[in-house]
């Protein structure tokens, strides 16, 4: 039997009521490459009918986290960014997204500015799934007609991240689903 969405949803939280850290994440992280391994969980939430755009597929009313599903249409690279205090696992359903984890230089007290270099680079590939803890910081390029699914510790709508400008380092504070 195909593990479905509804059975991806009961085991993140219980995964996560067991243990909201690291290795509660790690779980969820394993699961949702378990989900994304179902093709026909792709195609009906991730496949080429879908509408464009960025869906809610659950939202826990309990634990706040949600499961989304990113289908875009055209190629992006992102600045580096965090989810503030969220964590954030991407999970790849169609082509590929290229990820680099990016380590801050300079102590982190100046608000308005950050010295990063690239720490890890790889590319998630359709059934793979990474995970970015609290504060993390990462950017993410994809190729036109990509699709993810991305679970959140919260809705990041509702919390302060940033983007860094990596040629001047500037700050700046994010508006709600630029992460996209």
């Amino acid at each position: 039997m195909a593990y479905e969405l509804d059975q991806f949803i009961t085991d993140c939280r219980a995964a996560l009521k067991a243990d909201p850290g690291p290795a509660g994440r790690e779980k969820v992280r394993a699961d949702l490459e378990r989900l994304l391994n179902n093709k026909d969980f792709v195609e009906k939430y991730c496949g080429d009918s879908v509408e464009r755009g960025l869906k809610v597929l659950y939202e826990d009313p309990e634990l706040k986290f949600q499961v989304l599903a990113h289908i875009n249409d055209k190629a992006r690279v992102s600045p580096p960014h965090d989810h503030g205090a969220s964590w954030a696992i991407y999970g790849q359903a169609k082509l590929w997204t290229d990820m680099i984890e990016w380590k801050r230089l300079d102590d982190g007290k100046d608000p308005t500015h950050a010295n990063l270099e690239p720490e890890k680079k790889y590319r998630l590939n359709p059934g793979q799934a990474g995970i970015y803890q609290n504060g993390a910081i990462h950017s993410i390029d994809y190729p036109d007609k990509s699709r993810f699914v991305r679970v959140t510790g919260t809705n990041l709508d509702m919390i302060n991240r940033i983007s860094i400008d990596l040629k001047t380092g500037n700050v700046k504070q994010m508006t709600p689903q630029q992460a996209t």
